[in-house]
């Protein structure tokens, strides 16, 4: 080029520019374009594998602070439990001024227990809700492990296909892809 305003062209200028503005073409640009997409998708079902991986520890986590918080009444309970016992063997053994008085606190006690059996009960339902949902969490994370596996196959077959010009193994990796995409499908759908 000169500062003249003249603009001169190497021997290769010309084939670079028309390279620059046409899309790729043949076997091995649409194998590389196929890549590009399965690599993005495979990347989105990685991210998506790791999401639910990791939801399915938190809610593992929150089922065992639900079961601690149950095991907790259910002490409770049992402390209610021993002191209604002892208020049962007051009243055998108390003089007939205090009895009335621990039939009272055997009531109380009753109703105590009861109303403490609720609140462990409602935490061990709110427990095996936060199991199942952990469960389902890994099941997806698994659908969409196997979904970014099936790409990653996908795309070293590409690059085996481009380095021995196969058009079998180019559709095989057009398969793999199809394969991978299904199983994204499903963990998408929760199936």
């Amino acid at each position: 080029m000169s500062g003249d305003g003249f603009h001169v062209h190497g021997p290769h200028d010309h084939e670079l520019e028309h390279a620059a503005q046409h899309e790729p073409e043949g076997f091995a640009g649409r194998l590389a374009m196929a890549t590009a997409v399965i690599a993005t998708v495979g990347a989105l079902f990685s991210y998506q594998g790791g999401a639910t991986q990791a939801n399915a520890g938190l809610f593992k986590n929150n089922a065992a602070i639900k079961k601690t918080e149950a095991s907790n009444q259910w002490n409770y309970y049992q402390a209610k439990s021993s002191k209604q016992n002892l208020a049962e063997l007051a009243v055998e053994l108390a003089p007939d001024s205090r009895k009335a008085f621990y039939v009272e606190e055997v009531k109380r006690y009753k109703t105590e227990k009861a109303e403490i059996m609720v609140v462990a009960k409602k935490f061990e339902d709110e427990s095996t809700d936060w199991d199942k949902r952990s469960d389902e969490q890994i099941h997806q994370h698994h659908r969409w492990a196997q979904a970014t596996t099936a790409l990653q196959i996908a795309i070293a077959m590409a690059a085996i296909a481009l380095l021995t010009k196969s058009r079998g193994l180019q559709y095989g990796v057009y398969a793999m892809s199809a394969i991978g995409t299904v199983l994204g499908g499903l963990a998408f759908f929760h199936i």
